[in-house]
């Protein structure tokens, strides 16, 4: 029997250690693949440390009054816009390195992704943080205003903002739609 998560989360405010193992096993994919978004490949597999780090430093300030993910997605993207506040902007780097493929549609998959991952690092991490939940981790709006504190209307400005301007930088990158 698996445990739920609101199960396991009041065992990880009550410092057991397999359910703190569990937790993390459950939500260090998505986490991390946030993470690579938000701050790059380079800085992912810190940034998502940090993150646990500071989720089980602060999971008994979890009170329910949201849901979970919520929650935890709030403290993520605090994490990962903390960092790139210290870290300031570096150069760009791709979100994977893809194995060498002979086939050439997979190649130029290859570049496509390259070249968006490099247009969201240009976008303000604000509006970034709003589109990678949205198109990425496919939360809805109310769980997006939930996890940055924002209005329904300030995310759903931010996310058309995201949209337009990854167009006009993916246009300057040469990108031909």
């Amino acid at each position: 029997m698996t445990a739920t998560t609101d199960q396991l989360v009041a065992a990880c405010q009550q410092q057991d250690r397999d359910a703190q193992q569990m937790l993390y096993e459950q939500f260090s994919g998505r986490l991390y693949r946030l993470a690579v978004r938000m701050v790059g490949n380079e800085d992912a597999d810190d940034v998502t440390q940090q993150i646990f780090l500071q989720l089980f430093r602060t999971i008994t300030q979890f009170a329910g009054r949201s849901g979970f993910e919520t929650w935890l997605y709030r403290l993520a993207v605090n994490e990962c816009l903390q960092h790139l506040r210290r870290r300031k902007r570096k150069a760009l780097q791709p979100l994977l390195e893809e194995p060498a493929s002979h086939q050439r549609d997979a190649g130029a998959r290859v570049e496509q992704r390259e070249l968006i991952e490099a247009a969201l690092e240009r976008l303000d991490p604000d509006l970034r943080a709003v589109f990678v939940l949205r198109e990425v981790e496919q939360l809805n709006y109310r769980e997006i205003a939930d996890a940055l504190d924002l209005s329904d209307g300030t995310v759903a400005s931010r996310l058309n903002r995201a949209r337009k301007q990854l167009r006009e930088i993916l246009l300057d990158m040469g990108w031909v739609p």
